[in-house]
């Protein structure tokens, strides 16, 4: 088994490799990547299945479904990556140029950033989608999945790396940790001199770990504590759809909604079509103004408005107004997305303004914030920092940049 440093160390020598590509050789790598996905399915579905066999009865069904793989969902995976493929290349971009007395040229130009790592949980589709991204934005990566996943991830990365060579880029320009200890998370966050950012991806405790531990520039990705507020100007079918759909539709992941704040002025109308929706799917958990509107509704416990559930569970709370709808989510939220749901544009507006989250939605789903449906491709995770980057990450989030300077014997 390599260690963790051996590991680094490779990635830190492979990325020139990736760095010094040009555009037509990482998207050929790229695809011969996605070719090798699909022609190892049945062993990659083979690790799949002992990932699966070993977590059955240790994580929930709703985990398990993250963690299951299929030939369709391969597919997908490959797909994600043909997609990269036809994604602008940010590498070499002038961002900025100006001449300067005695005809000095200075461009402010996009370059890559060297080793990303990205440690990650339970989804194998992230071990495609960062090596896609790495790649085709000029940089090498350090992959460590979860104990769950493992099998799953190294038999992805295998095929990765066979495109890798197949394309004549350093096939250890992608790479999978093999100790899955916290010793090797914590090896990833001290990497000063091999890694250049450390992108954790999963929940609450994974991501304060490394934001707390690392010595190595991180990126704070999204716990979704994520709200839909229902205003008093709402429509109520809109409402109920987009409820709907940010709740249910994939309750696992981080952009899933958690809590439906309802203006008290229409709660007693509101409630009882929003159990009527959503009763025997998932468990409301009302504070006590919207529990005296509803039918069997369940009361709401301290932490029920702190909590990503991750699950088919909503906390239910009743507020004035939008001010007040915007004091909550600044109180209770992690700033990844929320929504409102109006035809007020003044309440519109005001939510746009005073949220302050890396994507605010008018009439709109939560479930939207997503790389793919940015139209940025697959993704590395949604940053719910300021500093770098912000929401999902695409390629151009994996850049840095530097000034080339240009003279002619100048002088100062």
């Amino acid at each position: 088994m390599k260690t963790t440093l051996e590991i680094m160390r490779q990635a830190k020598a492979a990325a020139f490799s990736v760095a010094a590509a040009d555009t037509e050789k990482k998207n050929a790598a790229l695809a011969a990547m996605a070719d090798a996905l699909e022609a190892d399915a049945d062993a990659i579905l083979t690790a799949n299945g002992a990932d699966l066999a070993a977590a059955k009865g240790r994580i929930g069904d709703v985990m398990l479904d993250r963690l299951r793989l299929s030939k369709e969902r391969i597919a997908g995976m490959a797909a994600g990556i043909r997609d990269v493929i036809a994604l602008p290349d940010p590498v070499g971009e002038i961002l900025d140029s100006v001449t300067r007395p005695g005809d000095l040229q200075i461009r402010k130009v996009a370059v890559p950033l060297g080793v990303v790592a990205i440690i990650y949980e339970s989804r194998p589709n992230v071990t495609s989608d960062a090596a896609a991204l790495c790649i085709k934005s000029g940089n090498a990566c350090i992959l460590r999945s979860g104990k769950e996943a493992h099998a799953s991830a190294a038999a992805i990365v295998a095929a990765l790396q066979k495109g890798l060579a197949a394309a004549g880029i350093d096939a250890d320009a992608v790479q999978l940790v093999e100790d899955v200890s916290r010793q090797s998370a914590n090896e990833l966050m001290t990497g000063a001199g091999y890694v250049d950012l450390l992108i954790p991806r999963g929940g609450k405790g994974l991501i304060r770990a490394c934001v707390e531990n690392a010595t190595v520039p991180c990126i704070e990705t999204g716990t979704g504590i994520c709200h839909i507020y229902v205003d008093a100007a709402a429509d109520f079918d809109k409402a109920l759809n987009i409820i709907d759909n940010a709740k249910t539709s994939r309750p696992s992941v981080c952009n899933a909604a958690e809590v439906c704040l309802v203006s008290e002025s229409i709660a007693d109308a509101f409630i009882p079509l929003l159990e009527q929706r959503l009763g025997g799917r998932v468990e409301l958990r009302m504070d006590p103004r919207c529990l005296a509107a509803a039918r069997n509704g369940k009361p709401a416990g301290p932490d029920d408005f702190d909590t990503e559930f991750l699950d088919y569970i909503m906390g239910v709370k009743a507020v004035p107004d939008v001010k007040a709808a915007a004091s909550h989510i600044a109180a209770h939220g992690t700033h990844h997305s929320d929504a409102i749901v109006t035809e007020d544009a003044a309440a519109a507006a005001y939510f746009c303004a005073a949220v302050d989250s890396a994507a605010v939605y008018v009439n709109a789903s939560t479930r939207f914030t997503d790389g793919g449906e940015f139209g940025l491709g697959c993704e590395m995770g949604i940053s719910t920092q300021k500093l770098h980057a912000r929401g999902p990450m695409g390629l151009r989030e994996l850049t840095t940049y530097k000034y080339i300077v240009k003279g002619n014997g100048n002088i100062r």
